[in-house]
């Protein structure tokens, strides 16, 4: 019992142990919010990653493709069984487009992807990245009159945003307003070169006959196939924060990419952007456009003449709330030679990205724990300190019948208490600054008159956080066990001290 009671007077009395108590508090309660912060900011990463990626990617390793998507989704069907719930085919080239600005053409290295509109949405959230709200219902491919979005749907406070005002001429107006332009020009020049003498790139445009079309295209009621662009392949970002864009829904471009032919053979077609799309991740922003995949079938001769089958070169997969995606990677993988077919997971492809933001999080909990160690090496000079301090008393208690380790034990008592006490308050503090580090950063960004944390550019709302319960754990036991650690060698001099020198001592 005098053990309780001398470790509950010390914790009252002696003031320096809260220097100790302070250092075990700010330790654990930076932990938590780095941790819960970081936590947030990986699952708000992996789910734009996975919302654009299919759980599984089933991969031709042939930029030709393989025939056949129906009897290879039959095939997957029958390996997996219920571990699926949804397959949608598509066609990935690379290809470069060109855009027309004034006669002076701006080139892209881009990433032509083929989907099928009516199951593309339901193995990925790319629809959910629409920038206008009718196609984020149900996409389609064709151009919208009005009603994009000025300002980023994915983000519900525009005051914290600067407004898109291009696009609000996107659509049939803005494409009509063109023509008419253009139109005009004609009339004072009519000839298709450039003002510098050169051929214009792009040809007659829009009163040209298009092939295959057999018919003038009028670009004021008509539109080329519909293709959907990545936000990052036409539009940037000035030092200011606000959007621009060199091409808006409904324009034209022209896109050139390979035949699936031997001896290759370039191919060149118009098209007409229908809409944005932003994911936040700039690999995709910046490079995918999407477009039919039986428009891009047929222009890359990926359709057999005889049977009108179409080739694919990658199948998306939804896999079933539950399921492994290793186990049904692996299964799939043993069904079919591995020589023409890959199959891999979403990780699996952002597997060096994944691991580059693990290895960060861990590094800095290493960094961020020494500041644990640093008050436990506070604890072990305070408490040799009150050793010395406390040499009499120890003598004392000592003759009146303590034993080596009731001495012992009331040191470690004390450094158990330190750190329960040093824990427990870093871990409400910490749980209270992650529940309200949003207003905190808000609060922050009034006093320095800069925000802390803006939406435009970290492309989150608000500041993403997740507590972990078992991090929150091993973080307060981590801090209560060095704790104890630090009081390890003073309570062992202490209880080795000789009850009669430790009275002669002065």
């Amino acid at each position: 019992m005098y053990k309780l009671l001398l470790c509950w007077r010390y914790l009252r009395t002696r003031y320096i142990a809260l220097v100790c108590i302070v250092s075990v508090m700010l330790g654990v309660a930076t932990m938590i919010v780095v941790n819960s912060v970081m936590a947030g900011f990986t699952h708000e990463m992996q789910s734009r990653i996975n919302g654009m990626l299919g759980d599984l990617i089933f991969e031709s390793r042939s930029l030709d493709g393989v025939s056949d998507a129906d009897a290879h989704i039959a095939k997957i069907r029958e390996v997996a069984g219920d571990s699926i719930t949804g397959i949608s085919p598509t066609v990935h080239v690379p290809a470069l487009m060109y855009i027309d600005i004034n006669d002076q053409l701006i080139t892209k290295q881009i990433t032509l992807v083929g989907i099928d509109e009516s199951t593309y949405a339901s193995v990925s959230a790319f629809g959910d990245y629409l920038q206008h709200p009718g196609n984020r219902q149900q996409l389609t491919f064709g151009l919208r009159d009005q009603g994009y979005d000025i300002y980023d749907h994915q983000i519900p406070d525009t005051s914290e945003q600067k407004p898109r005002m291009q696009m609000e001429a996107a659509g049939w107006g803005y494409r009509r307003q063109k023509a008419l332009l253009k139109k005009q020009r004609e009339l004072v020049a009519p000839s298709p070169k450039s003002p510098e003498g050169k051929e214009n790139p792009f040809g007659a445009q829009p009163s040209e006959t298009r092939a295959g079309e057999g018919k003038d295209f009028d670009m004021a009621s008509q539109q080329h196939v519909g293709i959907v662009l990545g936000i990052g392949v036409c539009g940037y970002r000035s030092v200011d924060g606000s959007d621009h864009f060199v091409a808006l829904p409904g324009d034209d471009v022209r896109v050139s990419f390979p035949k699936a032919s031997l001896p290759p053979e370039a191919i060149n077609e118009f098209y007409t952007i229908v809409d944005f799309y932003e994911s936040k991740m700039s690999e995709y922003d910046a490079s995918f456009v999407f477009l039919p995949l039986r428009e891009l079938q047929k222009s890359r001769g990926m359709i057999d003449p005889e049977t009108g089958v179409g080739k694919f070169t990658s199948l998306q997969i939804k896999l079933a709330p539950g399921a492994n995606p290793d186990e049904v990677r692996d299964r799939l993988q043993n069904a079919f030679p591995a020589q023409f077919y890959l199959v891999s997971t979403w990780r699996d492809k952002q597997g060096p990205l994944l691991a580059a933001v693990n290895m960060e999080t861990a590094v800095l909990n290493v960094l961020l724990f020494m500041i644990i160690a640093v008050a436990g090496f506070g604890i072990l000079a305070i408490f040799y300190m009150i050793v010395v301090e406390k040499t009499r008393d120890i003598g004392i208690l000592k003759s009146l019948g303590a034993s080596g380790s009731g001495v012992m034990g009331i040191f470690l008592g004390y450094g158990l208490s330190l750190g329960i006490v040093g824990s427990g308050v870093g871990l409400v503090l910490g749980l209270l600054f992650v529940a309200n580090i949003n207003e905190i950063a808000d609060l922050l960004g009034r006093i320095t008159g800069q925000p802390v944390f803006d939406p435009s550019v970290y492309y989150f709302y608000k500041i993403p956080t997740i507590v972990d319960s078992f991090t929150v754990t091993w973080i307060c036991a981590g801090a209560v066990l060095i704790a104890v650690l630090a009081s390890v060698l003073p309570a062992r001099r202490a209880a080795l001290l000789h009850p009669v020198k430790a009275l002669r001592y002065e």
